[in-house]
């Protein structure tokens, strides 16, 4: 989880968190269905019952959300392919996959188990508003609920990548030419189009005098930012295949006593050096990783006291990568373990440090040399 997220729990050992940004839609949900939607639809209830009913409805719908991102991950998860997280926000939930499927078949099946999931909602909660005859709140709940699942199916079905429908268009482009990122910048490209599209209608409502458009341009401008993303992800992909963490980790990570005192080494070599990481060394051996992340995290009081062993981490712990690994596999890596470095060790040494930003300097030094 991010620093912007509540976490819930988890569900198949998946974590499941809240961005902030949700509590916001909460309440505009809740106050459209308290205020409008079902003042219209059931008049005369009582205002603390359009409230309740609200509330309800808006939580509801969150939680149909987040079972069509388990459809989702439950499937990603058969194929083997760990899911990180779920998180709920502003536009509804997004599954973190930790990984891309291993083939075009298994796309296609991730991408259809969310919209899947959404129709088997919309049906049983069409089928539960007869039980509910007599309770015109809960009826009017499922009837909501019934609707806005079969809303979301409609919406994801969408052929515009990120969404499940461009998922599906890239499942059926890749089966067909065999070649995953071609098919990704295809259907990212499509992606963009439609996101460009829903602004255009978006803000043409807007002049047209409904503000409704606001909310269409919004979701446009999401769908275009997510699918460009994805181009840009192919490109770099592109640009750094077939090169090594060899070629751009960093060599110049300071070795450290494990015994010398966090100001000691914010004064020599942070300040005095202008380094960011370090290997912490107990006489020949490698112990561990001394990061500004983890510095900060001691109270400035507590530095001149706590020395490099106390808060590094243990390079038992670490993940580490050859230097003659791929230097996409390595990236990936990072974004699995959530990590902005990893050690290089070859032969049980440490000979390296690569970080993000020495992937992005490699990739200027690319572009530069014209690849």
């Amino acid at each position: 989880m991010t620093r912007h997220n509540i976490p819930l729990g988890r569900v198949l050992g998946i974590p499941i968190g809240i961005d902030y940004s949700w509590f916001l839609i909460f309440a505009l949900l809740t106050w459209s269905f308290a205020t409008s939607y079902f003042p219209a639809e059931f008049p005369r209830w009582a205002p603390a019952l359009y409230w309740a009913t609200g509330a309800a409805t808006a939580i509801l719908m969150f939680a149909s959300v987040l079972l069509h991102e388990l459809g989702h991950s439950v499937v990603a998860l058969r194929y083997k392919i760990p899911v990180r997280s779920i998180n709920l926000f502003i536009f509804g939930g997004v599954a973190t996959i930790g990984a891309e499927p291993p083939s075009a078949v298994a796309e296609l099946l991730i991408a259809v188990a969310g919209p899947f999931t959404s129709l088997v909602l919309a049906g049983l909660f069409w089928l539960a508003k007869p039980l509910a005859a007599g309770v015109p709140p809960l009826w009017g709940l499922f009837k909501y609920l019934a609707y806005i699942n079969f809303v979301l199916v409609l919406f994801n079905l969408i052929p515009a990548y990120p969404l499940d429908g461009g998922r599906v268009f890239r499942a059926f482009v890749w089966g067909a030419t065999r070649n995953m990122r071609r098919a990704t910048v295809i259907a990212a490209n499509v992606g963009r189009f439609f996101g460009f599209f829903f602004i255009f209608v978006g803000m043409w409502q807007v002049f047209a005098g409904n503000l409704g458009g606001l909310w269409t341009a919004f979701i446009g401008w999401f769908l275009e930012s997510a699918a460009t993303s994805q181009v840009q992800q192919a490109v770099v992909q592109d640009l750094i295949g077939g090169h090594t963490v060899a070629q751009a980790m960093g060599r110049s990570c300071a070795a450290v006593p494990a015994e010398m005192t966090l100001q000691q080494l914010v004064d020599d070599h942070v300040l005095g050096g202008g380094r960011r990481c370090f290997l912490v060394t107990r006489g020949p051996d490698t112990v561990g990783l001394m990061t500004l992340h983890r510095l900060r995290e001691v109270p400035r009081s507590e530095w001149a006291r706590t020395s490099a062993a106390q808060v590094m981490l243990p390079i038992d712990t670490l993940r580490s990568v050859g230097p003659q690994t791929g230097l996409w596999a390595a990236l990936q890596e990072m974004d699995r373990d959530g990590v902005n470095q990893l050690p290089v060790v070859s032969d049980r040494r440490v000979v390296g440090m690569l970080a993000r930003e020495d992937v992005i300097t490699f990739l200027r030094t690319l572009q530069e040399l014209g690849k």
